[in-house]
């Protein structure tokens, strides 16, 4: 087969045999640790194959096993005695754990669940409403204070009392915590 170009060259191109071609690709080992998983120092609740990730591919990809399993967070675990190490720090930008692991090693991780948003509300409901039924029961006529007490030209509602109590208990627990967490209380 013959080709003529514009510089007047000619170029022969032979057909080649049929050869079957192979897409040529390099397979490389992706750096992979063991995992047990404990939660709150039960189980193992799963032990799986977790890929190693960053740029020297040995960090441990602590973000999905947190979102995966429902922990707020996870902690170095020694089966044997039962007990939790130190907390595996995570990046906060690619959620992978700071420290480095080697390929083929076998960790255990401790997890700690998420707290439920629907536990603290039921029982601040529970509370008020057994508060409610406390004051309503036992006072059944209001006492002085209360009586001067007209909000819109009528008596003061005990259930504002029961919130009014919850409130102000939560508060005093949270900032006392606060200020433990500060060093401010002993």
């Amino acid at each position: 087969m013959e080709k003529v170009e514009e510089s007047g060259e000619i170029e022969e191109s032979l057909p080649h045999p049929a050869k079957p071609q192979t897409p040529r690709s390099v397979k490389t080992k992706v750096p992979e640790v063991e995992v047990r998983l404990y939660r709150q120092g039960k189980g193992p609740i799963a032990i799986f194959k977790s890929n190693l990730g960053g740029w020297d591919q040995d960090q441990l990809e602590v973000g999905d096993i947190l979102h995966k399993y429902g922990f707020k967070s996870v902690y170095a675990f020694n089966p044997e005695s039962g007990g939790r190490g130190v907390s595996i720090l995570i990046h906060p930008r690619n959620g992978r754990s700071l420290l480095s692991y080697q390929d083929g090693s076998v960790i255990s991780i401790d997890g700690e669940p998420k707290d439920s948003p629907i536990k603290p509300v039921s029982k601040i409901l529970f509370g008020v409403a057994v508060l409610t039924l406390m004051i309503t029961y036992v006072l059944k006529e209001p006492p002085e204070l209360i009586k001067k007490l007209y909000i819109s030209g009528g008596n003061f509602p005990p259930w504002v009392l029961a919130c009014a109590v919850i409130v102000f208990t939560r508060m005093r627990k949270r900032t006392k915590d606060m200020l433990k967490k500060y060093g401010y209380w002993k």
